[in-house]
């Protein structure tokens, strides 16, 4: 095997929109409310090989506003990348499905919701940004105590 053959690979080769919702179920009579609504947001990655040293890692953010009574606006959009990761040690690639390519698709989910929130008549929602890294490692931290804890038996 060459040198330049055993060197690792990562490149994005495409970046697109998987799936995009916008629902505005109290229009028109929510924007002649006053309050001001609570914003959650919800986060998911997920990703999984296509073939060859190919992968898809899709994030998806759930913005939600509503008050008590009412739910302003609900947005959600899955953004994906195809990503080429070849050469990589088995314990890198999982890191870098969880952490990388997921910051590498945080803009366009930041551009998409601001974009959609403020096409729905509303003023824009500016996501904050993410540690990737510190939520992967909370991932990891909830698996291996959920692997130690000890079965129960019923």
């Amino acid at each position: 095997m060459s040198e330049q053959q055993a060197q690792p690979i990562f490149s994005i080769e495409k970046l697109y929109v998987k799936d995009l919702s916008l629902e505005v179920p109290n229009a028109p009579k929510i924007f002649l409310e006053a309050s001001q609504p609570e914003v959650e947001m919800q986060i998911q990655t997920q990703s999984q090989p296509i073939n060859d040293g190919y992968f898809e890692c899709t994030l998806t953010i759930t913005v939600t506003a509503k008050n008590a009574e009412r739910t302003y606006f609900l947005v959600e959009v899955a953004q994906a990348g195809l990503f080429l990761i070849r050469n990589v040690p088995d314990e890198d690639l999982e890191p870098i499905l969880g952490m990388a390519c997921p910051n590498i698709l945080f803009p366009y989910v930041r551009e998409a919701v601001s974009d959609l929130v403020t096409r729905a008549g509303f003023p824009p929602v500016v996501l904050a940004p993410l540690n990737f890294e510190q939520m992967y490692m909370q991932r990891q931290a909830q698996q291996m105590a959920t692997q130690d804890a000890p079965a129960t038996v019923q």
